[in-house]
């Protein structure tokens, strides 16, 4: 079952994956992408069998059934010196000041090769704590983040993929506090995500309203109320979605491979709960694609297929783990040792409506679950199948490893096979997000995500530079109006994640759970008026349901905006920046947010630009000049923000030629001035400072020195009556600090989050990443 490319589709695949190296060389095509990446699969096979493997790899991913992750899309085969792998966990950092710099050297190193890092930095002493030898008090694990934040920002600032980090700390650690308020502060941290490791002691001592020791090193530094420790993580991911808690302990327990590992920490989306160096090499099966006789009641997913492509994928991710290239040997070494995976799916949400199941419901849980666990025992047994013949994992021990909690619930057969042939990969199954790649597979709904909307219109740009508006729609939703007509009716089973309760959701996540490895990533969006206590429950029944973590998304004044305005009273912001949480299913982790404009005094502008509106008020004015044989025309036009009126663009018009190109140019600059929001007064001053070297003219008996400032006055003259500024005599001190400029625009009661790519608003949150539904941007990169 398949469709002709949307332009969304060919349009990021062009700007994330397309191989290009010499225009004689460039790739025309995804089918180039998918020879190229088996190819290079196939070629750690021995030779007489590598081309019947490039003919499997190349048969799995067509139609796009199987899409192995970006990182693998946009590497394999073109001989660059990158990592195919996504993102790792970094080694553990020791409490000394030689260790810190190592590890943010072999942090930069990893990062420049376009892998993203998580780091826990519960091993540091807390602030204030003395530092022997030297005579100092120690400045605590959040002031050498800014180190780590400082080095992200250079590195990603030589590259196009943005960086990405996770920070972890313990909540028993004396900072813990310093910790969960630490982005707070739009300024601070912002290549970071956040998350509390939060201890099954930690929750039964919220449970019991008992008191929490804070200890590092075995000494106890102060106690503080559980409840109200748990209370502070719950409002700060509440007002502004940092930090997420990892249920850590339940991480270990479930870990298949603790014998020999112990983990701290996740990679930035939270998906790979990972040991110190370890990776996570990342694939999905796409199950809108396998299901046949769509939207009749023969509907079905074809599970003859789904097992060939599990087992396929662990072949061709196998072999990705000996050709793709390592930024430290530590991080080889240890990949090499366990040989993980991560085997996931997407669109889920799509292939339920095509099979008539609404997504939240017991039927539509159930059958995905049931989906999940067909990939989990197919991938086992592809991987014992694999050890056969390759051999199992270096570190595989089988008494050990059938004796995890985590193995115990493997089907009777796999664990025979298991102890019969050994197992080729430590870990095989994970849901990773995936923004971009689900667009380029003709926008199916991603990872296990609900589809957000069905269908928006995008700005789609054009080889010859113009841009058009087309509608882009989801992949099911498409294929619906394809065989029914534009006016049928949807059915029932056609539910948007608006449309959820949060505990749908979860009750998703908690049925896949049992048959994935490492974690989930979702992101479980809120109404923004949801109350607190119901918010908190959410994240209460995320433990109680055996999740290893939860994130969650509430629209609210802080996280998905840019500071408006601050009184002088110190009150709380409006709005401050967007911020990328994933919701994952075993863990909540996220990634680093958008990056928000600069600001000065208590005025802070915004890096995005204001929405317009299909139909804007304004008014036009006519400028007569001395000299010009045509008047010029100046037509400003406005939105509403917060009540309040403020320009919104400009355009000046004549029939004089002599001023064309530069009335053209001023237009623009004023109008990309205007959208940016704040205070945008100045804009008059600046051009009523214009002196014409020709001398000006006098003007309605006064004096001006040039047609600039001419066109400043009349800005002027708009600004203040529409009551954006005050007549000069009549200011009062401060007045211009109500100047709008939020980075979420209002639009029927429903907030839109803007793009830091294309500028327009058409941002969401899903699976703990922010995507662009217009360009394609992924905070997650």
């Amino acid at each position: 079952m398949s469709l002709p490319l949307a332009p969304i589709s060919r349009q990021v695949w062009e700007q994330k994956y397309r191989f290009a190296p010499s225009p004689r060389e460039t790739e025309t095509g995804v089918e180039d992408m998918w020879h190229r990446v088996a190819k290079a699969a196939a070629s750690v096979e021995k030779p007489d069998d590598r081309g019947l493997w490039q003919a499997r790899f190349l048969d799995a991913m067509s139609d796009f059934q199987f899409i192995p992750a970006g990182r693998i899309l946009a590497g394999a085969g073109t001989g660059r010196a990158v990592t195919l792998f996504n993102c790792f966990v970094m080694g553990e950092i020791e409490d000394d000041m030689a260790s810190i710099f190592d590890n943010v050297k072999e942090a930069a190193l990893t990062m420049q090769q376009g892998g993203g890092i998580g780091h826990d930095f519960s091993t540091l002493r807390p602030k204030g704590a003395p530092v022997k030898g030297v005579g100092a008090d120690a400045s605590g694990p959040v002031s050498f983040m800014n180190v780590w934040d400082a080095m992200c920002r250079t590195i990603k600032s030589a590259g196009s993929r943005r960086g990405a980090m996770m920070g972890t700390l313990s909540c028993d650690h004396p900072d813990i506090e310093a910790f969960i308020d630490a982005k707070a502060d739009p300024d601070k941290l912002r290549m970071f995500n956040l998350s509390v490791l939060v201890t099954d002691a930690f929750m039964d001592a919220v449970a019991e309203d008992a008191d929490w020791p804070l200890c590092f090193g075995g000494v106890h530094y102060r106690t503080v109320p559980a409840r109200a420790l748990w209370d502070k993580i719950m409002h700060s991911a509440y007002d502004y979605a940092e930090p997420g808690v990892i249920f850590i302990d339940r991480v270990n327990q479930r870990n298949k491979l603790a014998y020999c590992e112990a983990i701290h920490a996740t990679n930035p989306c939270g998906e790979q709960p990972l040991p110190p160096y370890g990776a996570c090499l990342l694939g999905s099966v796409n199950l809108a694609t396998l299901v046949d006789r769509p939207f009749t009641d023969k509907a079905a997913l074809n599970e003859d297929r789904l097992a060939e492509l599990a087992r396929t994928a662990v072949r061709l991710l196998d072999n990705v783990i000996d050709i793709s290239g390592y930024p430290l040997k530590a991080q080889a070494e240890e990949a090499k040792a366990k040989r993980r995976l991560g085997i996931g799916v997407t669109g889920l949400a799509d292939a339920l409506i095509l099979c008539g199941k609404q997504y939240g419901t017991d039927e539509a849980v159930k059958l995905a679950a049931h989906w999940m666990s067909l990939v989990q025992y197919n991938a086992y047994m592809a991987s014992t199948d694999l050890a056969a013949e390759k051999g199992s994992f270096a570190l595989f021990d089988p008494e050990k490893y059938l004796a995890t909690e985590g193995a115990q619930d493997l089907p009777t057969d796999v664990r025979r096979a298991i102890g019969e042939k050994g197992l080729r990969n430590g870990l095989l199954t994970s849901v990773a997000p995936t923004g971009t790649i689900s667009i380029i597979a003709n926008n199916v709904s991603s990872g296990i995500e609900p589809v957000f909307d069905f269908s928006y219109r995008r700005r789609i740009l054009r080889d010859d530079g113009t841009a058009d508006e087309e509608c882009v729609e989801d992949f099911a939703y498409r294929l619906f109006r394809e065989k029914f007509g534009a006016d049928a009716a949807l059915p029932e089973c056609f539910v948007r994640a608006p449309d959820l309760h949060p505990h749908q959701h979860l009750a998703m996540q908690a049925a896949l759970q049992p048959h994935v490895d490492a974690a989930i990533s979702k992101t479980i969006n809120c109404a923004k008026d949801i109350a607190f206590n119901d918010f908190k429950d959410i994240y209460t029944h995320a433990y109680e349901t055996g999740l290893k973590g939860c994130t969650v998304y509430r629209p609210n004044p802080v996280t998905g905006a840019v500071l408006s305005s601050v009184d002088g009273e110190g009150e709380r912001p409006e709005a401050t920046e967007a911020r990328a949480r994933p919701q994952q299913q075993s863990l909540e982790l996220t990634a680093p947010a958008p990056e928000r404009g600069q600001g000065s005094g208590e005025v802070v502008y915004m890096s995005a630009p204001l929405e317009r509106d299909a139909a804007l008020p304004g008014y036009t004015y006519k400028l007569r000049w001395p000299g010009s044989g045509h008047a010029i025309y100046v037509t400003i036009n406005d939105i509403i923000q917060d009540g309040r009126r403020r320009p919104f663009e400009i355009f000046i018009n004549s029939k004089n030629l002599e001023h064309y190109a530069w009335t053209v140019a001023l237009t623009r600059m004023i109008s990309a001035v205007f959208r940016r929001g704040g205070d945008v007064s100045f804009v008059v001053e600046e051009l009523k400072d214009v002196f014409d070297p020709r001398g000006g003219h006098w003007v309605d008996g006064r004096y001006v020195p040039s047609l600039l400032a001419a066109i400043g006055e009349v800005i002027e003259r708009h600004m203040i009556d529409i009551g954006f500024i005050q007549r000069e005599e009549e200011a009062e001190p401060g007045f211009l600090q109500k100047a709008a400029g939020a980075r979420v625009g209002q639009s029927g009661g429903s907030e839109k989050l803007f793009c830091p790519q294309c500028g327009r608003p058409s941002m969401l949150y899903q699976e703990g990443c922010l995507i662009c539904r217009d360009c394609g941007y992924s905070s997650c990169g």
